[in-house]
């Protein structure tokens, strides 16, 4: 169990000793009144078992990774505005997969490591007017997940040491904004890259009161230290953003439409220059048994680079073969359709995507992806899914990535 950041540490203390001594103080608000905050909480519990196996036409041995998580959580009620939460999570696992620090290099990877580690540990405080602030390791994400977000899919989940304030104090109008010291990633302490120190500033405005569509502008500024094993400056980078999605009704039904447009560039420390652009569209239609969705994604390049989404819940993104964790340098554009239905309480889904450089408009591969779950209440649920990426002839000759099909098959209880 770690938690690294010695300054985010020292930073903490800073909260717990107002705290102590309210807890002390003979005013207003009693001790009792503190003991029953920290003692009137919230504990949370998640237990969540995955299989995954991971085929790759290549000279590595299939994966059949046997995981399971538990995840422990307690949130103490609010006293003066002040509140605190911790949450621990366990991972045991089998060793017939390559975890990428448990040596089994020969097999493919499924990043699901055996860990014992801090999941969350902040402070709290809602004492402003329709304002929360955070201080610690935290969850955090926004919009789509396509920029910031908490790896969901992935036992070990991406959480994030700094600083968070939320206001919405505006009408129809959040404002989020961060302050990150280290990116805890799905890899886990012990993996030299579990880490990403930073010191990244990050700012997202939504406006709801439009009526046909929200309205997101965004500013995220990775500024990463020469420290961050694998990710160093070179990745430091500006992204500024701005993102429209919404829905209307016709005759009975819903067009669903998103578009967003963004810009990347060289930042702070970064020798490299460049300025690459980022572009989705995407519409649908919800007919009400059915929905389903066309889209097109440009992560585009400049000068030898292209858009990198590093904080991103990449698993939600251009494919469940996790084959663009790492966008090419001559880019990527995904051209997809998506349709989703219900069966008996089973969601039923299929996406096909198409994979292509942006610059020079190569083709990397296809991809097809399948999913059954179902939500039995809000305690359990199981799930069964399906991806298999063909790669292009001529991409395998040049990046060296092979076909690659997945299987998963996964249950959880929440409490």
């Amino acid at each position: 169990m770690k938690l690294k950041n010695k300054t985010l540490l020292k930073k903490m203390s800073l909260v717990i000793t107002p705290l102590a001594l309210l807890a002390m103080a003979p005013a207003a608000y009693s001790a009792d009144s503190f003991t029953e905050a920290v003692t009137g909480g919230k504990v949370t519990a998640n237990l969540q078992y995955r299989y995954e196996n991971v085929n790759q036409k290549n000279n590595l041995k299939t994966a059949n990774a046997s995981t399971i998580r538990l995840r422990l959580g307690y949130e103490t009620a609010e006293f003066m505005g002040f509140g605190a939460k911790v949450e621990m999570e366990h991972i045991s696992a089998n060793n017939a997969y390559n975890s990428t620090i448990n040596g089994r290099t020969n097999y493919s990877v499924v990043a699901d490591p055996k860990v014992t580690e801090i999941n969350q540990a902040y402070f709290s405080y809602s004492g402003l007017p329709q304002t929360k602030l955070k201080l610690g390791r935290q969850v955090i994400t926004y919009d789509n997940h396509r920029w910031i977000g908490n790896v969901v899919w992935r036992q070990n989940w991406q959480t994030y040491d700094g600083y968070t304030a939320v206001n919405q104090t505006l009408q129809d109008t959040t404002i989020s904004a961060a302050y990150l010291t280290n990116v805890n990633r799905v890899f886990g302490d012990d993996n030299p890259s579990g880490n990403h120190h930073m010191q990244s500033p990050l700012i997202n405005v939504n406006y709801s009161g439009l009526g046909f569509a929200d309205i997101t502008a965004y500013g995220y500024f990775l500024d990463y230290d020469s420290s961050a094993a694998g990710f160093g400056l070179a990745n430091s980078t500006k992204t500024l953003g701005i993102r429209l999605k919404g829905d209307a009704p016709i005759g009975g039904y819903k067009v669903l439409y998103t578009a967003e447009y963004a810009t990347q560039s060289d930042y702070k420390n970064n020798p490299n220059n460049y300025r690459a652009d980022y572009y989705l569209l995407e519409g649908g239609v919800d007919v009400n048994v059915a929905k389903f969705k066309v889209g097109y994604e440009l992560l585009g390049s400049d000068n030898g680079r292209s858009v990198q989404t590093p904080l991103a819940t990449l698993f939600a993104h251009n494919g469940w073969a996790d084959q663009f964790l790492v966008t090419p340098g001559k880019g990527l554009q995904d051209i997809y359709v998506s349709a989703r239905t219900e069966l008996y309480g089973v969601v039923l889904g299929a996406d096909y995507h198409d994979f292509r450089a942006d610059s020079g408009n190569s083709k990397y591969g296809t991809e097809i992806d399948l999913i059954a779950e179902k939500a039995f209440n809000k305690t359990y649920s199981i799930g069964t899914r399906a991806a298999f990426f063909n790669a292009k002839s001529s991409y395998t000759a040049s990046s060296g990535t092979p076909d690659v099909d997945k299987f998963w098959l996964y249950g959880s209880m929440n409490f």
